[in-house]
C-alpha cells in the first residue's frame, strides 16, 4: 500500500453557479474539511457567470488558501471546473460541487483511495455499497439506465459516472484537458472517457456521503436537462469512437 507524499499538495475546484445564499458558507465547510486532514491545500473556485452576487460572496471567504475566478457569461459546469484545473498547481486535483449536497469529507475518501491503489482517477459513487445516499426509486432507476449506457458505449466499470466529486493526478489531466470539449451535460462522463481511452485504466470508485435536494423528475426542465445529458453523452461516443476527433486532437 503506497502512502502519501510529505510534500504534496491537493488542489480542489469548486465550480459555483448561482449560489450567492450558501457560497461563503459552504467554502468554509469545505476548508474546514481539509483543514481537519492536515494537508497542504489550495481551493480553486471558479463563478462560472456573475449572474448574482456568488462572486462578490466568494471573494469574502478568500486566503492565501482560497482563490476566486470568475468571468461575466455563464459556460457552463464543465467549462468553469476546466477553467479552475487549469489554474490549478497540485500534485493532486480535484473537484467538489458547491452547495454541500455532497459532504466535503469525502475528499478525504477519494485521495485515500487514490494514493492507496495508485490510481490514475477515483470518482465518488453513489451506487458505491458504503455510500450514504437516500434516494428515490425513480431516480434510481434513471441512474441505473444511464449507468448501463455507458457501460456500453464507453467500457468504463465504474458504478457511477455523474456525481459531482473526483480526484485525478495531475498527470492525467496534463494529457487529456487539452482535447476536452464538453461544457455542460457531458463533462463527466467525457473526462473519464477520453481518460481511458488515452491508457489511464486506474480508475476506481469510492464512497460518498450525499444529501440530495430531490426536485421533480417529471417537469419540462428536468425532462430537457435529461435529454440533453443524453444526446451530449451519445455526442461524446461520436466524437470519440467515430470520429476520433479526441485522438487526432492529441497527435497534433
Amino acid at each position: 500500500m503506497k502512502k502519501f507524499k510529505d510534500d504534496f499538495l491537493l488542489s480542489v475546484i469548486v465550480p459555483v453557479y448561482k449560489q450567492e445564499k450558501t457560497i461563503r458558507k459552504d467554502l468554509l465547510r469545505i476548508k474546514k474539511a481539509l483543514d481537519k486532514a492536515g494537508w497542504n491545500y489550495e481551493i480553486v473556485v471558479v463563478v462560472d457567470g456573475k449572474v448574482d452576487k456568488s462572486y462578490q460572496r466568494a471573494k469574502k471567504a478568500a486566503s492565501f488558501r482560497l482563490k476566486v475566478y470568475g468571468y461575466q457569461e455563464n459556460q457552463g459546469k464543465g467549462y468553469a471546473i476546466r477553467f479552475g484545473m487549469k489554474k490549478a498547481k497540485g500534485d493532486y486535483i480535484a473537484f467538489i460541487d458547491a452547495g454541500m449536497e455532497i459532504d466535503p469529507l469525502g475528499l478525504s475518501m477519494l485521495l485515500q483511495h487514490l494514493v492507496w491503489y495508485d490510481a490514475d482517477v477515483v470518482v465518488g459513487s453513489k451506487r458505491h455499497p458504503v455510500s450514504q445516499v437516500d434516494y428515490p426509486l425513480l431516480r434510481k432507476i434513471l441512474s441505473w439506465g444511464y449507468f448501463k449506457l455507458v457501460r456500453v458505449l464507453f467500457g468504463l466499470k465504474v458504478s457511477d459516472t455523474q456525481a459531482g466529486i473526483k480526484v485525478f493526478k495531475k498527470k492525467v489531466l496534463q494529457q487529456i484537458l487539452p482535447v476536452l470539449l464538453a461544457k455542460k451535460y457531458a463533462f463527466d462522463i467525457e473526462i473519464l472517457a477520453v481518460a481511458h481511452s488515452f491508457g489511464y485504466r486506474r480508475i476506481f470508485d469510492a464512497p460518498i456521503k450525499l444529501d440530495y435536494q430531490f426536485g421533480s423528475l417529471t417537469n419540462a426542465a428536468t425532462l430537457r436537462t435529461i435529454f440533453l445529458m443524453v444526446w451530449d453523452t451519445l455526442a461524446v461516443f461520436y466524437r470519440l469512437r467515430i470520429l476520433r476527433s479526441y485522438q487526432r486532437k492529441r497527435r497534433s
